[in-house]
C-alpha cells in the first residue's frame, strides 16, 4: 500500500517529477503550484495536496484548490488520494477536473455521481509545436491587432467573460458571477495572460492562457460575441497570443474543447492543432457542496 503525505514546500521536485510523465493532462496542477506554491493559505491558485508515494516515489496526486476545484492525477491509487485530500481541505467542492476517466471515477468516489451540473463533459485534447503555428492572413497583414488589453477596455472584457461563462460553462447568470469574472479578468491583466483582438480601434475577440509554464502554456477563455462571428477573428487572436508565446520561449501549446464544438475545433485545426488523443475531463458542479 501505499503511503500518503500532505505535500509542503520541499516536495516541488518530486511532485514536478510525476507530473511531467503526464504533462498535457496536469496544466492546473503544474502551473498553480509554481504559481502560488504548496502552502494552502486559500488565497488565489492555492491548494492543499495529497500524493501517494511508493518507494520515495510520487505516484499518484490530488488537489482542491481554492476555488472549490478538485483536480487529479492519479492513473492508481485515485480513491485514497481523492478521499484524503477533501478530508485534509474542508472545503467545498465546486468541480473536478483531470484525466476523464479518473474524472468520473472521482464523481463516485465522492458519491457525486447524481449531483446537479452545470458543465460535465469529456474534452478533446490538442496540442500543437509553435514552430508549426499557421498564422492567419489577416494577423500576418496587420489588418487585426492582438496585443494586452487596455485598463480601459476590462469591463467590456468582463462582460465578454460572463457571457463566456453562461454559454461555455454553462453557468447561471447570478448575482456573483460578474464579481468573480470581473477578478478573473483582473488577474489575468496583472500577469499579462490575457490577449485582445482589434480590428481598427474596436475589440472584436478574446483568448487567455488558463495554465503558463516556462514551456507550454494552456489556452482558455476563447471568445468572440455572437455577432463577430464567422470572420475568423478567434483564430487570429489565438494565433496572436502564440506569437507573444513563441517569442518568450514557448515551445508548445495544449488546450481542451467539447467534442460537439465543431466550430472552436475548426478554429483551432485551422492554426495547426492537433488531437493528441487523450480525452480531459472537466464538472462543474450547480451548487457548491460542503
Amino acid at each position: 500500500m501505499p503511503i500518503l503525505r500532505t505535500l509542503q514546500p520541499g516536495d516541488e521536485v518530486s511532485l514536478e517529477a510525476f507530473l511531467l510523465q503526464h504533462t498535457d493532462t496536469s496544466m492546473f496542477l503544474r502551473s498553480n503550484w509554481r504559481a502560488a506554491g504548496l502552502l494552502d493559505q486559500g488565497a488565489r491558485f492555492q491548494g492543499t495536496y495529497v500524493a501517494a508515494y511508493i518507494d520515495e516515489s510520487i505516484v499518484a496526486v490530488a488537489a482542491h484548490f481554492w476555488n472549490g476545484m478538485i483536480v487529479v492525477q492519479a492513473p492508481v491509487y485515485l480513491q485514497e488520494v481523492v478521499q484524503a485530500v477533501v478530508a485534509q481541505s474542508g472545503r467545498a467542492i465546486s468541480g473536478i477536473s483531470g484525466p476523464a476517466a479518473q474524472v468520473e471515477a472521482t464523481k463516485s468516489i465522492l458519491g457525486l455521481s447524481n449531483r446537479t451540473t452545470q458543465l460535465d463533459e469529456f474534452e478533446i485534447l490538442f496540442s500543437l509545436i509553435l514552430r508549426d503555428l499557421q498564422i492567419p492572413q489577416a494577423l500576418a497583414s496587420a489588418k487585426v491587432e492582438c496585443r494586452l488589453p487596455h485598463p480601459e477596455e476590462l469591463e467590456l472584457l468582463t462582460e465578454w467573460r460572463v457571457a463566456y461563462s453562461m454559454e461555455t460553462l454553462g453557468q447561471r447568470d447570478t448575482p456573483s458571477l460578474k464579481p468573480v469574472c470581473r477578478l478573473a479578468i483582473e488577474a489575468y491583466q496583472t500577469t499579462a495572460m490575457h490577449w485582445v483582438l482589434v480590428a481598427g480601434d474596436t475589440p472584436v475577440s478574446y483568448s487567455a492562457f488558463n495554465a503558463s509554464l516556462p514551456d507550454i502554456v494552456q489556452i482558455g477563455g476563447v471568445w468572440t460575441p455572437p455577432a463577430l462571428r464567422g470572420k475568423g477573428y478567434a483564430k487570429s487572436v489565438v494565433a496572436g497570443s502564440l506569437l507573444d508565446a513563441r517569442s518568450q520561449g514557448v515551445k508548445r501549446a495544449i488546450l481542451f474543447t467539447g467534442h460537439n464544438n465543431q466550430a472552436a475545433q475548426a478554429v483551432y485545426r485551422g492554426i495547426g492543432f492537433l488531437p493528441t488523443g487523450e480525452k480531459y475531463g472537466l464538472v462543474l458542479f450547480e451548487e457548491t457542496q460542503a
